[in-house]
């Protein structure tokens, strides 16, 4: 049972929900879940009764056990009979999950928490020309550990394409980007494993390390970019014989590295004996000519990079499709271990993907349109309506990195939801709850709704339009 308390009147204090927020007990939890977060409302500390709170809040009691048993399914809150209830963090691994993509479909809000784009348009036709042949694999068990040949080959070609000798012997068909992280990770890094992760980052990827009980290792980006001897420093110090990046067009940052910073990286892993899993989930995204660099693997002599890809972005992440390229050795560990969890993907979805990699360049053409506009869109609006939030235009991703005049990311969050937008704060980026001064702006969904993302973000509480105000100043 907790020791410690917080009043009703105090915990009132802490709270800033605006007054017109809908619903009202959503933003009631997630402003108490900030404060947990944000060490404002210390964890193991027993919180006031439902109805107490409610008469200091002057809202009903349902409003409040609404929000507090939302807090108790985050993880946020423990419950016990006769003994009240106090503040807690969730599980390893589950910081941060509810909030990045569990949220209802029908809630009304401007989806700018994640970055995911609609379909492609070439997806329909993929879909028929996958109908054409799939009868044709019924004839067999449908059970491909590895992935269906002609997906494999696809893969594979495209990795030479893009300057890198690849055998379809060296990919391994998954089901998303996560999924292969997810069985890279089992395999790999064990309970108190030092794993090298850049900060911020890919917030699942953060999930998985904890999961598997490793210990983080972050390496922070500077603003004007990675310095890689940063990276190879902590390497060197910490011990990690696994690193987790992302070098093209890094999520949530859009920096691209360098082919020079890649082989300085990759040379420091062969010296360290240190495995690099290269995110590349976003690497088909360039969206300025000339923005593109080589495959970190294509520094590699001695297969200590393993990328990992995705259909996501490119072309839809309904598809469930992603890749591992790796050793063949290290493949056939990753199919035994994959008997344990799935045994196989499914055949359509994968001939689909195989369908659309043979448009490939149809697809880079239709989001870079796509996504240039939106780009601009964005930066305009926050130019125009936001001004003293800073950031740098990337050449290619889904995404701007912005930074705010304050450290208020949590608060700016919780005001955006009330106002009908739905924001990715910067420290769900973070190892360690950091980053407090970012927010992750995705340019993925069309101009208008950006632009009008970004109206609301700069309208103050009262609903009137007030361009060129930090939304924080009105708070």
């Amino acid at each position: 049972m907790a020791e410690r308390y917080v009043s009703e009147t105090q915990l009132a204090r802490l709270i800033r929900v605006p007054p017109d927020a809908r619903p009202y007990y959503r933003a009631l939890a997630e402003a108490v879940r900030t404060l947990i977060l944000d060490g404002r409302l210390p964890v193991r500390v027993r919180i006031p009764p439902e109805r107490r709170l409610a008469d200091a809040l002057g809202v009903s009691r349902t409003t409040v056990t609404t929000a507090y048993d939302r807090l108790r399914e985050q993880g946020y809150l423990r419950s016990r009979q006769g003994a009240g209830s106090w503040t807690a963090l969730p599980d390893a691994g589950a910081l941060g999950t509810d909030s990045l993509w569990i949220a209802p479909d029908d809630d009304g809000l401007l989806p700018l928490h994640v970055a995911a784009p609609p379909a492609t348009a070439l997806l329909g036709e993929a879909v028929e020309e996958a109908g054409r042949t799939y009868h044709r694999y019924a004839l067999g068990m449908g059970y491909e550990p590895l992935g269906v040949a002609v997906l494999r080959e696809a893969i594979a070609r495209r990795y030479r394409e893009r300057g890198l000798p690849t055998r379809s012997e060296q990919i391994m068909v998954t089901a998303g980007a996560q999924h292969a992280m997810h069985l890279l990770l089992t395999m790999l890094a064990g309970p108190g494993d030092p794993v090298l992760l850049e900060s911020p980052t890919y917030p699942h990827a953060i999930d998985a390390v904890r999961l598997r009980g490793a210990r983080l290792v972050p390496v922070g980006i500077p603003e004007d970019g990675r310095h890689v001897d940063l990276t190879i420093s902590a390497m060197r110090q910490s011990a990690a014989r696994l690193g987790y990046v992302i070098p093209d067009f890094h999520n949530p940052t859009g920096h691209l590295m360098p082919d020079e910073d890649r082989a300085a990286l990759v040379a420091a892993a062969r010296r360290h004996g240190a495995t690099l899993l290269a995110d590349e989930s976003w690497a088909e995204l360039a969206i300025d000519s000339g923005a593109a660099a080589a495959p970190l693997a294509a520094f590699d002599t001695d297969d200590r990079v393993v990328c990992i890809g995705s259909a996501a972005k490119l072309w839809w992440g309904g598809l469930r499709v992603g890749w591992i390229r790796a050793a063949p050795g290290v493949l056939r560990r990753l199919a035994v271990l994959r008997g344990t969890v799935d045994i196989a993907g499914p055949v359509f979805e994968q001939l689909v993907v195989a369908h659309l990699f043979d448009r490939i360049e149809e697809a880079r053409a239709e989001r870079r349109r796509v996504f240039g506009a939106s780009r601009s869109a964005l930066a305009e609006a926050l130019r125009e309506d936001l001004p003293a939030w800073r950031f740098t235009v990337p050449r290619g991703g889904g995404s701007l990195w912005v930074r705010l005049d304050s450290p208020t990311a949590g608060a700016v969050a919780e005001a955006a939801a009330s106002r009908g937008v739905r924001l990715a704060p910067g420290p769900w980026f973070g190892v360690d709850g950091t980053l407090e001064r970012y927010l992750r702006l995705p340019f993925t969904q069309p101009p208008d709704v950006v632009r009008e993302a970004v109206r609301r973000i700069a309208t103050g509480p009262s609903g009137t339009y007030r361009p060129r105000e930090p939304l924080i100043h009105a708070l």
